[in-house]
């Protein structure tokens, strides 16, 4: 299961991705979340497409592993093509059986509505593919330095959204360490049916959930023993700078934006 959970992951690659600023690809992750928002026809769609895949190319990492990203939320994204089939009417009808009535309507929205995620979640796994956690969570303190205007915390926003993505292969380590126990135990999730399954997950819960606060249990006291001081104030090891590349990388986005929206 480790091996499979690729999100929150940093793949060592000497791309120019991996070399910008992650202030860049902050704001550029959000910018290519508005466009496909806002993008609502199979053309601005396969257009963001098309661009997603130029960009992953270009940092070096197996589209492989972006495809392997997305594998989590498999589930999430059948269930939203199902429900669209079940509840949008619009458009032609294609089945009415037994009360059941697939309209073209459903099928179309139900698709863009998947391909929407899975743009999502395969393209902005590069942020965390091709970004530190060191360097992410400097960057995330930057970008969320205006909110220390209106009485938030940059440095809390920051640890607190490092320290979540640094948790997500952290879980799936220890889910992984209980299904082998219950493997080792003569409880093999291989040789179970569909509905045994469910209840083995179930019962994964349990443990996982309880070693999760027990890690970061151990975390916080680990940061109380080193004099971690939320909010004190500090100096960085590592600076950031914005270079040239780091202006291209963000018209490039821009661009992408302002097409989706003229289109």
């Amino acid at each position: 299961m480790q091996a499979k959970m690729m999100i929150g992951r940093y793949v060592d690659a000497d791309s120019w991705i991996h070399r910008l600023d992650p202030r860049a690809k902050l704001i550029a992750m959000v910018i290519y979340l508005v466009a496909v928002i806002l993008a609502e026809q199979f053309t601005e769609l396969a257009a963001l497409t098309v661009f997603a895949l130029l960009i992953m190319m270009s940092s070096r990492i197996s589209l492989y592993r972006y495809f392997r990203a997305s594998r989590p939320l498999w589930f999430i994204m059948a269930f939203m093509f199902i429900f669209y089939l079940l509840f949008d009417k619009s458009g032609n009808s294609l089945v009415n059986v037994a009360g059941l009535n697939i309209t073209t309507g459903g099928v179309t929205y139900g698709a863009y509505a998947v391909w929407r995620m899975a743009l999502l979640v395969t393209f902005t796994a590069i942020l965390t593919f091709t970004t530190t956690p060191v360097a992410l969570n400097l960057g995330l303190e930057r970008v969320f330095k205006p909110i220390k205007y209106v009485g938030g915390s940059p440095q809390q926003w920051s640890m607190m959204i490092g320290i979540s993505l640094r948790f997500i292969p952290t879980i799936f380590e220890e889910a992984d360490k209980v299904m082998k126990a219950q493997a080792s135990r003569g409880a093999d999730a291989q040789d179970l049916s569909f509905t045994q399954k469910g209840k083995m997950v179930m019962t994964l819960m349990v443990p996982v959930i309880v070693s999760a606060f027990r890690r970061a249990e151990e975390l916080v006291q680990a940061m109380e023993a080193r004099g971690y001081v939320l909010n004190a104030p500090r100096t960085s090891l590592r600076k950031l700078t914005w270079s040239g590349a780091d202006h291209a990388f963000m018209a490039l986005f821009i661009a992408m934006l302002l097409l989706v929206m003229w289109w």
